[in-house]
């Protein structure tokens, strides 16, 4: 399943027209290259209207009480459609736990380790994010980090879902994937780039070029 990293609604809209999306994920960090000084709930209400599915919005205030507080503001500008993005930690896990049980949609983030998302998996989070490119900045091979989660998760019956973010490139996609991610979450360029290989375009000019010379 993919969902497209973005928050700029147009992009949003024109990756969901080739009916490959599923959802849609926001941080601070591509908000402010993206958006600027765009209102935030303006943009996620506009995002909302050109997608389906769950379109995380992440939490920034730094205590429980103001996370909480965040989450349940955000949670109702569309209580079916948005998905509270926790950053992980152990505030972040009480946090998680509490919205869980209220039946709030979650999407525990910023996470590189088993252990990490393991935790998270246990509070009931709707996501498990674990961040690839990030992991590779270090040296890692992020992929028996996502291998052994989902045996976990599977062994164990519990219901999150493995979300794969930071993708650099799009063979981390198919990497991703083929370890056991349930979700890859991919920003446009390289959901454009997934597109491409030269032998195809090959292949349609010379089908076109057949076909337009079948009468010379």
């Amino acid at each position: 399943m993919l969902f497209v990293d973005s928050t700029v609604p147009a992009e949003v809209a024109a990756i969901y027209a080739w009916g490959v999306a599923s959802g849609v994920t926001t941080n601070p960090l591509i908000f402010a290259r993206e958006s600027g000084a765009a209102d935030l709930e303006a943009t996620i209400r506009a995002i909302l209207g050109v997608s389906h599915g769950h379109v995380s919005v992440e939490l920034t205030s730094e205590d429980e009480a103001g996370l909480l507080s965040e989450a349940r503001r955000y949670h109702a500008w569309a209580p079916d459609r948005v998905c509270i993005k926790v950053p992980f930690g152990e505030v972040g896990l009480r946090v998680a736990h509490a919205l869980a049980r209220d039946h709030v949609a979650t999407n525990v983030t910023c996470m590189m380790s088993f252990n990490q998302a393991y935790l998270a998996a246990l509070t009931g989070a709707t996501y498990v994010s674990i961040f690839s490119g990030r992991v590779r900045d270090t040296g890692y091979d992020v992929r028996p980090t996502i291998q052994k989660l989902r045996l976990q998760l599977d062994r164990e019956g519990l219901g999150s879902r493995i979300l794969v973010g930071s993708i650099r490139h799009a063979m981390d996609v198919s990497d991703a994937l083929e370890a056991g991610a349930h979700v890859v979450t991919v920003p446009p360029p390289i959901l454009r780039k997934m597109l491409h290989h030269p032998k195809t375009d090959e292949a349609i000019a010379e089908f076109n070029a057949a076909w337009r010379n079948r009468a010379e």
